[in-house]
């Protein structure tokens, strides 16, 4: 592996960047118009520039970032998290061109890509699963419609219909009753098919009481697996996380090995090669979790993993990629020590259903560098936030001996960041932090929903004091 062209853009090729310096491989970015000056372009060895802002005309154009790997001479492509990570197409056209891709093989991100093959697999590995439909093309005919009504009377209510293809929570909706069943299939099919190029859609039971927990994994690509524990990531909105830690707060430690054991075994019966995580939802009810989808990629909250066990776990795929013998990472040396939380820094507004805000940086300020502070950033002061991308600003990750230590370290952390120019979710990360439920982990994927006005009123007190 000589050269590595980053085939993403933001906090997370800037993430890449670094533990290639480490292993002293040269990088390549690659930009849109809007981000010529961006943070990631600067600190790459060389650049190469591939079309217009919309994702569509760039960071989603296989053709363009194949001729700027060719005319850099990169020879490795790793394509980060979001935009092309998860296209089996363009991880075969990267390998039919001769570079190395640093990620699953082709036939593994296709069969995990496709939630409902992926839920079928899950079911073969003996991997408990919530009730569920097949999949339902878009635009299907008055007999289509009643097969999705005749599957939801079999799922139950309330369910969720959920993009066959892609992730993120994008399209996802809640069902409380048969009368709302054909608008929210219509309106997912419509999303998911501008999203993702893929209208079909499934049901899936909805969990009440449910938790977000996931088991990050590396597989070598010939049965062998590994986990790095688990990350909680319940505390969403809209569907997406925006505080994740690990350990998981109260999970019992059967519980966890139950967990464990399934995600490396799905992923051991898969063969899969690299960084993986499998996402379960968890009845805390019933104390029984299920299989949700396997991401066959780095996660967005993978600092928290790594403040915890110590592992880099991009450089981990760089390494597998580019064949380094990895036999000395067993089971028995992955251990973990002490207590991460990560918080995502958005430009959106939360009063506002947390909608995006963009606009100028005009101050960006983290606090000095410390053990027990992480900051994931791909932007600095003077830069913009732009409607064309995700808001991230950075991810902001704190971390302690204990969960109380972490909680105070990060509320510490996050009060000592200065963001001037736009609006953030900045005040409301620390209420969420600050909240006697989170303190107490007394949490559900429905946190923010049910705590949203006492969240709001604390946010703007700190606002206004």
């Amino acid at each position: 592996m000589k050269k590595v062209l980053i085939a993403n853009r933001g906090e997370i090729a800037c993430r890449i960047i670094r533990s290639c310096r480490d292993l002293a491989i040269p990088t390549v970015a690659v930009y849109s118009e809007v981000d010529k000056d961006a943070m990631h372009v600067a600190l790459a060895d060389e650049s190469q520039a591939i079309g217009p802002a919309p994702a569509r005309e760039s960071y989603l154009r296989m053709s363009a970032i194949l001729d700027a790997a060719r005319r850099s001479g990169a020879d490795a492509i790793h394509p980060g998290y979001g935009f092309l990570a998860e296209n089996e197409r363009f991880a075969r056209s990267v390998i039919d061109a001769g570079m190395t891709w640093i990620g699953p093989r082709p036939e593994t991100i296709a069969a995990m890509g496709d939630k409902d093959h992926a839920r079928r697999l899950a079911e073969a590995a003996g991997v408990p699963v919530l009730p569920g439909s097949g999949r339902f093309v878009q635009g299907g005919t008055q007999d289509g419609t009643s097969a999705i009504d005749k599957a939801a009377e079999t799922v139950g209510f309330p369910l969720l219909v959920k993009a066959t293809g892609g992730g993120g929570g994008i399209g996802m909706q809640r069902v409380d009753e048969p009368s709302q069943l054909a608008k929210a299939v219509a309106s997912t099919q419509a999303l998911a098919e501008r999203a993702f190029g893929d209208g079909t859609v499934y049901l899936e039971r909805y969990v009440p009481k449910a938790r977000h927990l996931e088991i990050q994994l590396f597989g070598m690509g010939d049965g062998r697996v590994v986990h790095f524990f688990e990350r909680e990531c319940t505390i969403q909105r809209r569907f997406q996380k925006i505080i994740e830690e690990s350990p998981a707060p109260g999970l019992a430690p059967d519980i966890l090995d139950a967990m464990t054991r399934a995600a490396t075994k799905l992923a051991a019966q898969e063969r899969y090669g690299g960084a993986g995580t499998v996402e379960f939802v968890f009845d805390d009810e019933a104390k029984r979790f299920y299989f949700l989808e396997m991401n066959t990629r780095i996660q967005v909250e993978h600092p928290v993993t790594e403040m915890t066990t110590g592992h880099d776990l991009v450089a981990l795929q760089l390494r597998w990629a580019r064949g380094d013998d990895l036999s000395a990472l067993t089971q028995e040396r992955i251990q973990r020590c002490g207590h991460a939380i990560e918080c995502r820094l958005y430009a959106e507004n939360p009063s506002r259903n947390f909608l995006p805000a963009p606009g100028a940086l005009n101050v960006l300020e983290f606090p000095a560098a410390r053990i027990d502070c992480r900051v994931d950033t791909g932007v600095r002061a003077g830069d913009a936030i732009t409607q064309f991308y995700d808001p991230l600003i950075a991810k902001i990750c704190g971390s302690g001996t204990d969960r109380n230590r972490a909680i105070a370290n990060t509320i510490e952390i996050l009060a000592a960041t200065r963001v001037e120019g736009l609006t953030t979710n900045l005040r409301f990360l620390v209420a969420v932090l600050r909240d006697p439920a989170f303190a107490a982990g007394e949490m559900d994927t429905r946190f923010v929903d049910t705590h949203k006005a006492r969240l709001l009123l604390r946010m703007m007190e700190a606002a206004a004091g």
